[in-house]
């Protein structure tokens, strides 16, 4: 599989705090990758790099074969963690305006928008300000304006955020057919449960330095211990006898009447 993206030797620094030393990382091309890592690891470094907010102090990244410049930009749709909505502005105002800047003429970001607010049953909002919107209606707001220019490469930090479990569940389909029709999804989360759910790719960085990379997968299997952990009630002789040949008993304690046995299976 050929990369969208190829990160060489990248290295910040602000000041005296290193936020990225030597971290080199290639993302496959209609992939989802996961960026994981502890706040202040260096994740945000990268991906403000990525999105040329910033620059490396050495080191580049390569995007389709190519030095990334400014001109890759309209290929990139970024959705930060802290959000950037104008909230005085009208729904419809200012995603239309959003859409222009992202290279749109007003009638195809108008045909894309009305698309996209049927998709998410967003009809009635168009002239309600962004200030009157719950922060899981202006997070839908927010991804739309993200992906509305079908970017090649979609950043996405923290994007379940604030969302509900339903809604969140709609942004995963979402990104999941994005990726089927061509996109490139990077998204920088702390929940596991979605990376499992969703990766193809992960790299986790922390203290500025890649500590691993590759596919979910792989990585899965490297580091699988086969080691369990089970709390229940009752008898604990009972549930010692029905453990299978082979099952290794590494740890026992009991709690009031809830006994917990980690397990290595």
């Amino acid at each position: 599989m050929s990369h969208i993206l190829n990160i060489k030797d990248v290295s910040k620094n602000y000041s005296s705090n290193k936020a990225l030393n030597n971290v080199s990382i290639d993302i496959p091309r209609q992939s989802i990758f996961g960026l994981l890592g502890p706040n202040g690891a260096g994740k945000t470094s990268l991906i403000r790099i990525i999105n040329q907010i910033t620059g490396p102090d050495t080191g580049g990244i390569i995007f389709n074969g190519e030095k990334l410049s400014q001109k890759h930009i309209e290929k990139i749709g970024y959705l930060p963690e802290e959000r950037g909505l104008y909230k005085k502005m009208a729904v419809g105002e200012q995603t239309l305006y959003l859409a222009r800047l992202k290279g749109l003429s007003k009638e195809e970001a108008k045909k894309r928008l009305l698309y996209w607010f049927e998709k998410f049953e967003m009809q009635g909002w168009w002239k309600k300000k962004i200030e009157e919107l719950s922060k899981g209606m202006q997070q839908k707001v927010q991804f739309i304006v993200t992906v509305l220019h079908e970017p090649e490469l979609l950043i996405l930090d923290e994007p379940f955020s604030g969302f509900d479990p339903i809604n969140a569940q709609l942004i995963k389909n979402e990104i999941l057919e994005l990726r089927k029709k061509g996109s490139t999804v990077i998204f920088s989360t702390h929940n596991m449960g979605s990376v499992e759910e969703l990766c193809d790719n992960i790299a986790l960085i922390n203290k500025a330095e890649k500590i691993l990379d590759g596919s979910v997968k792989e990585i899965r299997k490297t580091f699988r211990t086969n080691t369990y952990r089970v709390s229940f009630k009752g008898n604990i002789i009972g549930f010692t006898n029905a453990l299978w040949t082979g099952a290794e008993i590494l740890e026992k304690h009991t709690e009031e009447d809830v006994h917990t046995i980690t397990v290595k299976l």
